[in-house]
């Protein structure tokens, strides 16, 4: 089936300095997002169209869902779990104390209900000092890989098998992990060229196609399971940062942007719904 989509039409400007995170909660009709420089999270309803925004104390690479207004949020050093309407921090699991100039990027809940994901280097000098990691139910967290400059990802293909990015290095990979969350396969699914910017966000629908966005890009390009591009939807603008897919069929793709452009795109496809976080605190 061919890909079908709309133009993207901007449903808000949020004047973000880094807009990143982005998730669906489908009980709230709403979009969130962040803004990790400016340490800020950002609610639209997609229903009422009412925009909210909740200011932090560190940056914040991204959000996940728990229940109600529960979040886990991921801040510059720690996994927050927080109420973020009261405010009130249930728990907080410090990260990568040996890394100090390292901050939490990108993170997704995965199809077996665990956390996932990624840190940096912070300082600027682009070290290879990021790693992938998971946060099994009881709060325990687990090293999958390292090396990584910048982390971003992950989409999921199963529940032990996915792609991750190392958008500084232009490379997608595909990784496979046992039931010990210990890496068992990890290939290059597609190095870019200079030329197509860097590979950020991405997700992907039930047909297991791949969207990805490009930072310096201004575009999302979406690739089959053999890692052939097979839709192309350009932008108004050059820094795409992440995207999800939104509504109550899953069939529109929200995009945020570096500046905080927030675009809906209507498809003809759906993306999976998004899984329920399991953890305790």
């Amino acid at each position: 089936m061919q890909i079908i989509t709309s133009k993207p039409r901007c449903l808000w400007k949020a004047k973000t300095s880094l807009g990143e995170g982005i998730i669906w909660v489908s009980q709230q009709n709403s979009i969130y997002f962040t803004d990790i420089n400016k340490k800020k999270i950002f609610q639209f309803n997609i229903k009422t169209k009412k925009k909210k925004i909740i200011k932090l104390n560190k940056k914040i690479g991204f959000l996940s869902h728990l229940k109600k207004n529960i979040f886990v949020l991921g801040l510059k050093d720690e996994l927050r779990i927080s109420d973020i309407v009261s405010r009130k921090i249930l728990k907080s699991i410090k990260v990568e104390k040996k890394f100090p100039f390292n901050r939490i990027n990108d993170g997704k809940t995965g199809l077996d209900g665990n956390l996932w994901f990624g840190t940096l280097d912070d300082s600027g000098d682009k070290k290879p000092t990021g790693s992938l990691y998971v946060v099994k139910k009881s709060g325990k967290i687990l090293k999958i890989d390292q090396n990584y400059i910048t982390t971003n990802g992950p989409a999921f293909i199963k529940h032990n098998h996915f792609y991750h990015n190392d958008s500084s290095k232009k490379i997608i990979y595909k990784i496979k992990v046992n039931k010990q969350f210990k890496k068992i396969k990890k290939n290059i699914f597609i190095k870019f060229k200079s030329s197509f910017g860097s590979p950020d966000g991405m997700t992907l629908d039930k047909k297991n196609n791949l969207w990805v966005c490009f930072y310096r890009g201004g575009c999302i390009r979406v690739f089959n399971t053999r890692g052939k591009q097979i839709h192309l939807i350009k932008f108004p603008t050059k820094n795409i940062t992440n995207c999800i897919f939104g509504s109550k069929q899953n069939s529109k793709l929200y995009v945020i942007t570096d500046v905080g452009n927030l675009y809906e795109i209507k498809t003809n496809v759906m993306g999976n719904p998004t899984p329920r976080l399991n953890l305790s605190f």
